[in-house]
């Protein structure tokens, strides 16, 4: 809520429920449209294909739906939704949009890093970066940062993935640090780490994945929504123990504070 003093009157405005989602025209990002627009959100809809948004809009005519076309794999496009982000009153973010690549490192052409990065690290970082203001002029907001379970898989093999695992730990470590700055002002932060996930997104990386036990789209936008009403910064869907992460994360704060200012005995000797 905002107070808009009117004379000497104090009046209450509601704030404006509006979603903003990005790669919406599939997967996690088309069920997280559907479950906010069921929820009486009105919605911006970021993708890169109009006919899928479009079908998109059909399916909810209760509410506002207005589809943006907008590839955040180049800097024109972060900057098109970025001015949505800072120019709307949005209660939402759902930073969703993603691609992977998969092939080693050397492989690699530039291009493909390069959108990489755009999309899964500039993106969610600029978005957000635009949106956070208008959130805590209101003293509330949320945002949602898609990432995944490869996030925790640096000292696993993961063939192929280098860039990619990167950039979901990257989304990890600025969610948990955006939610140390602004959840004090109102504003509640989430990373979400799927595992493997019943969606497009392997097909288009040319894997089979359809013999693989997955999570439905629907039941990861599920879990999603509960950890935000239970507090949970990192949402891991398919981790039934949640101690698991707070055993990762205390183990990272641990050598954080372990530091010393001279060097450490193994490397003092020859």
């Amino acid at each position: 809520m905002s107070e808009q003093i009117s004379g000497s009157e104090a009046v209450q405005i509601p704030r404006p429920r509006l979603a903003l989602v990005t790669g919406a025209s599939s997967g996690i990002g088309q069920a997280f449209a559907r479950r906010l627009g069921l929820g009486g959100y009105d919605l911006v809809v970021v993708g890169r294909r109009i006919e899928r948004l479009e079908e998109l809009v059909a399916t909810l005519p209760n509410v506002t739906v207005r589809p943006l076309v907008a590839d955040l794999g180049t800097d024109s496009g972060i900057r098109a939704v970025a001015d949505v982000c800072a120019n709307e009153n949005l209660s939402v973010l759902v930073n969703n949009a993603g691609v992977a690549h998969y092939m080693p490192f050397t492989d690699l052409p530039g291009e493909k890093a390069h959108e990489l990065l755009h999309v899964k690290v500039i993106a969610p970082t600029m978005l957000a970066h635009a949106a956070v203001p208008g959130m805590v002029s209101w003293g509330e907001g949320t945002i949602i940062n898609v990432a995944g379970m490869l996030a925790f898989g640096g000292p696993a093999p993961a063939q192929g993935r280098a860039v990619y695992t990167g950039t979901l730990a990257h989304l990890v470590a600025l969610s948990q640090q955006l939610h140390g700055e602004l959840g004090t002002q109102g504003l509640k932060i989430q990373v979400l780490c799927p595992g493997i996930v019943a969606t497009e997104f392997h097909e288009r990386q040319g894997l089979d994945l359809s013999a693989v036990p997955r999570m439905s789209a629907e039941d990861v936008v599920t879990a999603s929504l509960r950890g935000l009403a239970l507090g949970e910064v990192v949402c891991a869907p398919g981790v039934e123990r949640a101690e698991l992460l707070d055993t990762v994360f205390g183990a990272e704060l641990a050598a954080l504070g372990a530091q010393a200012p001279q060097l450490a005995e193994r490397y003092r000797t020859a």
